[in-house]
Parts: structure tokens; sequence; C-alpha cells
């Protein structure tokens, strides 16, 4: 006897189908969210030895480091316009391929400015894709899990960001201090080369075909990532863009925009004041300033790396039953908490190394949860479709201007004053909270469509 399937159960199959297909996407484009994380972080554990290599001071060092944080700003801040001109895919392309050359380039260097030019490079990448990935992730996915989908391209930064942690280690033991550098960063061509494998079979955003008036593809893309209704969504796509082509001035920096512009600028800011990337960097220095070891610093900075990736695991599953603001509410209280905890501890004449490394791991886990993984899935969100480029671009540039700045000052200010600078960023978390209470609007469960040109849900 055979057995008839039920529309019911014919439908089940079809959303499953749905849903695998997107996913399989979103996770082919996060890959560039793992070159972010795993080329932000790798220059972490070479630190000391491109200082010893090149003769490096404290404020070259940090120029160093934050070389690839000038990269970002203006990769960031030019990738907008083209990814609203010649498509999500396209730039995800050159990224792949600004990421392959970057890797062998700093791995081969034979002087500081070659390492520099490299190191920008990279960055140059990095601000691509934290421009171009969340948006395309955003315009493939359906409103209901678009947070969690979003939010795995934050998944694969810190999944990047503890290889980055785990090669280092690896690599220190199995090589001498003056070539194991050159292994640190040339290992990042490897998932580059993945990354640019896998772009060339990904599809093109259906939101952007639409919008650029190719309905035939933007049906195809749609049918092949799944979607159960092309031609319904089309339609809504097709109206959300008339109904903005009806305001004939564009222009972000407009009064129509100003409050979504704010929120972004806002957010990103937020992001890095919460020295983040001052940790990320940084860390095992600064696990050396709390009296650890070498190979001690360099595990416990693997710790780092795995808790950020467990709590941005937690917020794949919190994003879209919570929402964006409680996230953020709960993180910024417990990020104040623990970075104080760190100040206090390191201006004590003998600090508890153990406190410290809890202190930390405390503000790893509630800066994962909260604004690790709410911050690309809001500015992604904020802004309606024909500004998203733009305004995905501001949040991403304001976020790697900031991010350029304290990378480079933080070894000179922690010299100067010590525990204070955590002090200092747990300050700003509380001014984070204060602003998330008061100002910032919830964007969960709202069809992109839906977002109306003030930045509020509609």
């Amino acid at each position: 006897m055979h057995s008839i399937a039920t529309p019911g159960g014919r439908q089940d199959v079809d959303d499953a189908r749905a849903t695998i297909a997107i996913v399989l996407s979103a996770a082919g484009a996060a890959l560039g969210g793992l070159l972010f994380g795993f080329d932000t972080a790798v220059i972490s554990g070479a630190t000391q030895a491109l200082q010893e290599r090149f003769a490096l001071t404290d404020a070259s060092l940090g120029f160093t480091v934050a070389s690839a944080l000038i990269g970002t700003v203006i990769g960031s801040l030019v990738t907008g316009a083209p990814a609203d001109r010649y498509g999500r895919k396209a730039i995800m392309l050159s990224v792949a391929i600004a990421y392959v050359v970057s890797s062998f380039g700093t791995a081969l260097a034979q002087s500081w400015p070659m390492l520099i030019a490299f190191r920008f490079l990279g960055g140059l990448a990095i601000g691509a894709a934290s421009v171009v990935t969340p948006i395309y992730i955003a315009e493939v996915s359906p409103a209901r899990f678009r947070g969690r989908l979003v939010a795995m391209n934050q998944l694969n930064i810190v999944l990047g960001i503890l290889i980055a942690f785990l090669s280092n280690y690896v690599i220190a033991q199995a090589f001498p201090p003056e070539v194991a550098w050159r292994w640190m960063f040339g290992i990042v061509a490897l998932p580059s080369a993945l990354f640019l494998a896998v772009t060339f079979f990904l599809p093109e955003s259906p939101r952007w075909l639409a919008i650029h008036n190719d309905r035939a593809k933007a049906v195809a893309a749609m049918t092949r990532l799944g979607f159960l209704s092309p031609e319904a969504e089309l339609v809504k796509i097709e109206a959300a863009e008339r109904r903005d082509a009806g305001r004939s001035d564009t222009r972000l920096f407009q009064s129509a925009h100003r409050f979504p512009v704010a929120c972004a600028i806002a957010i990103a800011l937020f992001n890095q004041l919460s020295g983040i990337n001052a940790l990320l960097y940084y860390a095992p220095r600064i696990f050396e300033l709390a009296g650890a070891g070498a190979d001690s610093a360099l595990l416990q900075s693997i710790a780092v790396g795995g808790t950020n990736l467990l709590f941005t695991v937690a917020a794949l599953f919190f994003i879209d039953r919570f929402g964006r603001r409680p996230l953020l509410i709960v993180g910024s209280v417990v990020c104040a908490a623990a970075l104080l905890l760190v100040g206090w501890q390191l201006e004590r004449a003998a600090p508890d190394g153990t406190l410290i490394l809890g202190g930390l791991l405390a503000f790893i886990a509630a800066f994962a949860i909260s604004q690790g993984a709410v911050i690309w899935v809001f500015i992604s969100e904020v802004f309606p479709s024909a500004v998203r480029g733009k305004g995905q671009a501001l949040g991403s540039t304001t976020h790697w201007v900031a991010a350029a700045a304290i990378t480079w000052l933080f070894p000179i200010v922690a010299s100067a004053v010590g525990g204070w600078v955590f002090a200092f960023f747990g300050a700003m978390m509380l001014v984070q909270l204060v602003w998330t209470v008061r100002v910032m609007p919830e964007t969960n469960g709202v069809a992109l469509e839906d977002m109306d040109l003030g930045g509020r849900a509609a």
C-alpha cells in the first residue's frame, strides 16, 4: 500500500526545502564574516614578534594593528554605492579576492611598509564585507527568522576570531617566533580561497534584482532560494520600491532619514566604546599585564574566543524571540559591571588574575549576546530599501573609524592610565543603556518593505 502525501505534508516539505536553501545561501555569504573575524584577530598573536622584527615603538605597533582598521574605514565608506549599483554578489567576489591577496602579502612581507600595505588591503576587504554581507543575508531572508540569519554572520565573525586564537597558539608551539608570525598571517589564505569558491555559486539578491527591474532573474533567484511564492514576494518588493520612488529625494542625509541615521551612528559608536577590539587585538598583552606568562596568555585568549562563540550561538536563539532591545539592555548592564571590575583589579597593587579573567569572560559573554549579535542585524534593518546600502555603509564606517582610533590609541593610553581605560569602557556601556531604553526602536519581526522612512517599524 502506498501512502498519499497530504497537502499539509507537501507544505511542510516545501517549507523545509525553502528554509534549507535560504540558510545555505546565508551561510555561504557569512564565510565573509568568518574571514572578517579571522583576519581581525590573527594579529593578536604576532604583536610581540612584529615589534621585535621591525623595531616598532608602542605608537608604531598601535598603527600597525590599526592599519587594517584604517582600511576598513575606507572599505566600508566606499562599498555602499557599488553594492547598490553592481549587486551584492559582485562585491563579495571582490572581497574574497582581496582576502586571498592580503593573506599572502602579509605573510611574505619583507619590510614594515609592505606589511602595512597588505594589512590595509585586508582592511578594505573587512570593511566591504561588513557592509555587503549583512545586506545580502537580510535580503535573502524572510522576516520571521531574518535576525537569526543575519546574526549568523556575527557567529562566523566570532568563529573566525576563535580559529585565529587557536591557530596562533598551535603555530606558536610549532615554529620559532621569527617565522611563526608569517604562518599566522599566511594561514588566512585557506578560508579566503574557500570563500572565493563558494561565492561563485551564490545567487544574486532577489531584492536587488527586483529594484533594478530584472523581474525574470529576481523570480529565478527567489525560486532557487526556495521562496514559496516568488511572484507574490516580487509584488511586495515592487510596491515598496514604488512607494520609495514616489519620494524624489533619496539622499541618505535628509530629514526623512534623520532617525535611522542617528540610530546607526549611535549603535556603531557604542559597539567600539565597549573596548571590544582592544580586548581582541591585545588579549595576550592584557593577560600578561595581569601576571600571566606568554603561553598562558595565549591560552586565556582562546578562552575569550570560546566564550565569544558560545554566547553568540545563544544569541541566535534569543534575537528573534526576545527582540533587539532587550538583549542590548541586559548586555549593557553586565558589560558595564564586568569592565569596571577589570579596571579596579588592574589598578590594584597585586591584581587578581582570576578575577580579571572572570571579568573579561563575563564582558565578552555579555557583549556577544547583545552588541555583537544586534549591531549588524539592526543596521541592516533600520533603513528603508532605497537607502539601505548607504545606511549600512554609514554604520559600518562609523564602527570602523571608532575601531581604528581606539585600537591605535589603546597601547598608549593603557601605558599611561592603566586599568582606568577599562573603567572608561564600562562607563560608556552605562551611557549605552540609557540610549537603548530611551531612544532605540525595536525592529524585530518587521518586513524590510514595511520599515518606514522615519526608521520606525510601520
